[in-house]
């Protein structure tokens, strides 16, 4: 049977030891394809060290962060607790054109910049926590920060929009189609930057207890767009450690992906894990 190419990544490596041991346990088993890292969490050099074993293996990207966690610098506008707003704050400060922009900006830089400085390289993609870099403001300035690179190394970035037709039926289909929404013209604005994103996304999950873990992987490799891509938020929770409330949901994704289940799927839809949508 022939086969055809999907990406899996593990959002949120080095949010904790947890989730990054999950995420490197997973990557050593086939199980996933690529990572994105969130290089503002305090032990982001550490687990970029371990995770370099694996470059040339993942894709590995970085999970622009803005809602978890505090900023790689001070941000007294836009997070002058120090610590990150959460999402609705965020989301409010976008739509309404009232996030400070020069401050956003100079994060994203630091977090691209800590990504560089612990992995020796620069990322193969970059993806947002929360998919806020599809944000109005944010995207703007993030799509300026990309449009300056000098670097001949490809990258691309991720579309988290689908075609109407594959997202009805998935779980989690209004959180997908707001964010398919607000990701409008993202895939237009990334070519005239140079750049290369993903087309069809998945992955949306309600992290309830009784969620189908094995049907909800069935649909999100269902009615698969022409450069594919699918998320999952593995994790292990070790102890004293805190998250952010989806604890149980992470540590039931790590051992359904692990499981036979998950191998005789991909085997069954005739899919082979990719770190790259671009061919």
């Amino acid at each position: 049977m022939s086969t055809r190419k999907v990406v899996l990544c593990a959002d949120d490596y080095a949010m904790s030891a947890g989730v990054s041991r999950a995420i490197l346990e997973l990557a050593d088993r086939g199980r996933i394809s690529a990572t994105s890292a969130m290089t503002n969490a305090n032990g982001w050099p550490v687990h970029a060290r371990d995770l370099r074993g694996f470059d040339g293996r993942l894709g590995i990207g970085l999970h622009l962060t803005l809602t978890w966690g505090a900023p790689l610098a001070a941000m007294p506008g836009f997070a002058p607790s120090g610590r990150f707003p959460d999402l609705g704050a965020v989301l409010k400060g976008s739509m309404t054109g009232r996030s400070p922009s020069e401050e956003i900006e100079a994060e994203i830089v630091r977090q691209w910049s800590a990504f560089v400085e612990a992995f020796g390289r620069e990322p193969d993609f970059i993806d947002g926590h929360q998919h806020v870099h599809v944000l109005p403001g944010i995207r703007a300035a993030l799509l300026r920060i990309l449009a300056r690179r000098t670097s001949k190394q490809p990258i691309w970035l991720r579309d988290p929009g689908d075609r109407l037709g594959s997202v009805l039926g998935r779980v989690s289909a209004a959180k997908a189609l707001l964010v398919g929404a607000l990701a409008t013209g993202i895939a237009g604005q990334a070519s005239r930057a140079g750049l290369v994103t993903n087309r069809g996304f998945s992955g949306f999950s309600n992290f309830r207890p009784d969620q189908d873990l094995g049907r909800s992987f069935a649909s999100y490799l269902s009615e698969l767009g022409a450069r594919p891509l699918v998320m999952c938020h593995p994790g292990h929770l070790d102890v004293g450690e805190q998250l952010d409330g989806v604890a149980d949901a992470r540590r039931r994704e790590f051992d359904y992906l692990g499981s036979s289940a998950f191998s005789d799927l991909l085997r069954r839809k005739g899919l082979e894990l990719a770190p790259t949508p671009l061919g």
